[in-house]
């Protein structure tokens, strides 16, 4: 990427839907209602030639308290600060206001790229706001509609050049250094990050646990329930391990969430569950286990993820030997297709056990790639079908002949029998219990599939031929 782009401005303004517009996808939230964005967003944008990465921001108000709109107008100014080129967007249907005049003036000061997108210019009634904005000093004001795709390629007219200084200081910024080519088997291609998606109810912690490991306040927290909107996705290297971590919206209960903006949230974090590889369930520990704690640990193992629960806000325990044995008891009780799975507790605010989360999740991760040999597969299944054989269902016993394993992520097994369509469930869970205690895959999903290996006469099912079809034949071979 040559260069940083951070899109400002008001709220509702068509920020996001700019941003959707140049990343090529529906990555950012986007509604009629303002202040729908509260943390940053990036993505790679492409416009012609350029390649660049673009900063998704939340709306600038007017507020330098601590309040909600106070922490989100520091964020903001966080990424101009970190910005190569910010794109100043007004609404040209309303024109200048007060606000957009503070704004470009604490903009001028911060900023030495400045670009003005005067949005939503499409038709007659946006031409009075465009001329308004000349008088904010920042040059010619681009026409853009965000939503049509009209005045991209002006844009891009602006930031080609800019994009050119950029890429010749990071040419000469760059030490000349001398690289020894390695083939064969020594040239090692770089890791891909692992996939973490941390979820659980509102006001559980999750935003401030993400900015813990990653070591800088980079998403919002606060103690208001439901400040995340948008499942953001920060990569970081945390103790040596590369990791791309997705932080989500709470999910409350399916019959409480009435509003389009919060059903759209929880669908952005389910989306993120499905892309995860590990998924890390935070719950509160004065409010364990709660019903949509478990609708949420269910849905991870629906999907076949990884599964890591860690109990937050640990440090205002009192009696924590007591209450580690209650969470043990609740969770072999209450979630027993997760049986095994690792139960971490930490404190986000403080820092404390993240340790064992990170060991947590990489040994989750093992489990949830780990493969058996087919071979040892069978031999377990011959031990397996010594201590208890199958039922026989009217009579018929089922047999099953032989195991193999696949797929991984999660494991799936493969088992070839005779009437499989008969097997009780209770077997199967015996089964599944039996691979995860003798092949130490605790936790992880387990996907076990019965198969027929239908009848290998050929002639079964064919008409016998009648006398004279018989008697033809006969004729024919004399």
């Amino acid at each position: 990427m040559s260069f940083t782009l951070a899109i400002v401005g008001r709220p509702n303004v068509g920020k996001s839907t700019l941003f959707n517009r140049l990343v090529g996808k529906r990555l950012a939230l986007v509604d009629d209602q303002p202040g729908v964005t509260r943390d940053l967003r990036e993505g790679e944008a492409r416009l012609g030639p350029l390649r660049f990465t673009v900063i998704d921001t939340a709306g600038l108000e007017q507020a330098n308290d601590d309040s909600l709109q106070g922490r989100m107008r520091r964020l903001t100014e966080h990424a101009v600060d970190m910005a190569d080129i910010c794109l100043f967007m007004i609404d040209a249907r309303i024109g200048v206001t007060p606000t957009d005049e503070v704004f470009a003036d604490i903009l001028r000061r911060r900023s030495a790229h400045v670009i003005l997108g005067a949005n939503k210019a499409e038709g007659n009634a946006a031409e009075a706001g465009v001329l308004e904005a000349y008088g904010l000093g920042l040059g010619e004001p681009v026409r853009l509609s965000a939503e049509h795709g009209e005045g991209l390629d002006d844009l891009y007219t602006l930031l080609a050049p800019l994009a050119e200084q950029f890429e010749a200081r990071s040419l000469a910024d760059t030490p000349q250094t001398n690289v020894d080519v390695v083939d064969g088997d020594d040239a090692t291609a770089p890791a891909k990050p692992l996939q973490v998606a941390v979820i659980g109810r509102p006001n559980a912690g999750k935003s401030t646990l993400i900015n813990k490991i990653i070591g800088e306040d980079r998403l919002l927290t606060g103690p208001e329930a439901g400040i995340t909107r948008d499942a953001i996705s920060l990569t970081t290297n945390w103790a040596g391990t590369e990791m791309r971590i997705w932080d989500t919206a709470g999910m409350r209960k399916k019959a409480r969430v009435q509003e389009k903006l919060e059903k759209l949230s929880v669908s952005d974090g389910l989306r993120a569950v499905k892309f995860a590889e590990v998924v890390v369930l935070l719950l509160d520990a004065a409010i364990p286990f709660e019903q949509q704690d478990l609708r949420i640990a269910d849905l991870a193992e629906r999907e076949g993820r990884a599964v890591v629960v860690a109990v937050n806000k640990w440090d205002v325990e009192d009696d924590r030997q007591a209450k580690l044995r209650d969470l043990k008891e609740s969770f072999e009780r209450l979630l027993p297709q997760l049986r095994g799975a690792p139960l971490v507790t930490i404190s986000a605010k403080t820092g404390r056990g993240l340790d064992r989360l990170h060991d947590a999740i990489i040994r989750a991760y093992d489990v949830w790639n780990r493969r058996v040999p087919t071979a040892q597969l069978n031999r377990w299944l011959t031990e397996m079908l010594e201590a208890h054989p199958p039922p026989a269902p009217q009579g018929k016993r089922i047999k099953l002949r032989y195991m193999t394993q696949a797929k991984t992520r999660p494991p799936g097994f493969v088992v070839m029998c005779s009437h499989p369509d008969k097997m009780p469930e209770s077997y199967n869970r015996y089964l599944v219990n039996g691979l995860r205690e003798d092949f130490d895959m605790p936790g992880t999903p387990i996907r076990l599939t019965l198969r027929g290996q239908g009848d290998k006469n050929p002639y079964k099912g064919r008409k016998k031929p009648g006398p004279s079809k018989l008697r033809k034949h006969l004729d024919k071979r004399k």
